[in-house]
């Protein structure tokens, strides 16, 4: 029997950790919690696994990858644990500083790494959908509308930004509509049209655990790898 990959949950307070836990818990996730980092914790265990708070960071048992979805103020110690231990990461944080965007990619050269605005794995593959699209489809007109529930407030959304900078890095040039409306999880379009014809790409999100899942995917994959940034595309085997 495999092994399971030892996982350090930083941000475990957030939606996003919550579903880590829960899914971690599941026979065939593959991975085991070691530990739980929070801002702040109200009790040192829960259900057997050690909550440590942000300040008690560098007291955590030893793991295999760190997965971090927390907020650009706690994320310059987690890549520092990281790298001073030689373990991998995995962060969904956004809104990352330019400063913070390249000590990430510095931190490539010494350990194994996956930052991604979206895990979801359908996601990962509509990027390389839209990327080979755009480089066959020169002079089309490129569009991308995404949908999101009325309390996210970033528009256009982190995940429309990084598939129109896959079709602009092939020559395309995107353009942007974001709708805001009821509870929609997160629907994605990327449309190519000429004249008398047109393309549509769409990726919709109906549970929010798609999420998890991905990261969980990815944390079993990266942790072995060498040092480098890996997309999420990359680890889809």
């Amino acid at each position: 029997m495999k092994t399971p990959v030892r996982i350090l949950i930083h941000g475990s307070s957030g939606r996003m950790g919550q579903a880590l836990l829960r899914l971690s818990k599941q026979p065939d996730s593959g991975c085991v919690v070691v530990a739980t980092v929070a801002r702040r914790v109200a009790l040192c265990v829960i259900d057997g696994v050690p909550q440590f708070a942000a300040s008690e960071l560098a007291s955590v048992p030893d793991f295999d990858v760190a997965i971090d979805f927390s907020l650009p103020e706690g994320f310059d110690a987690i890549l520092a644990l990281c790298l001073a231990r030689k373990r991998a990461l995995v962060s969904g944080t956004t809104g990352l500083s330019p400063a913070q965007q390249a000590a990430l990619a510095a931190a490539s050269t010494q350990i194994a790494l996956t930052w991604a605005s979206n895990f979801s794995l359908g996601v990962a593959v509509l990027h390389d959908l839209v990327e080979r699209a755009a480089v066959l489809l020169q002079g089309w007109d490129c569009d991308i509308v995404e949908s999101h529930h009325t309390r996210k407030q970033d528009a256009p959304s982190g995940t429309a930004l990084t598939l129109g900078s896959a079709a602009a890095q092939a020559g395309a040039q995107p353009h942007y509509a974001s709708i805001r409306a009821g509870d929609i999880i997160g629907e994605h379009l990327v449309q190519f049209t000429a004249a008398g014809e047109r393309i549509e790409l769409v990726h919709r999100a109906s549970n929010r655990d798609i999420f998890a899942h991905g990261a969980l995917h990815v944390a079993q994959r990266v942790y072995a790898k060498p040092a480098g940034r890996y997309r999420v595309g990359e680890l889809l085997g």
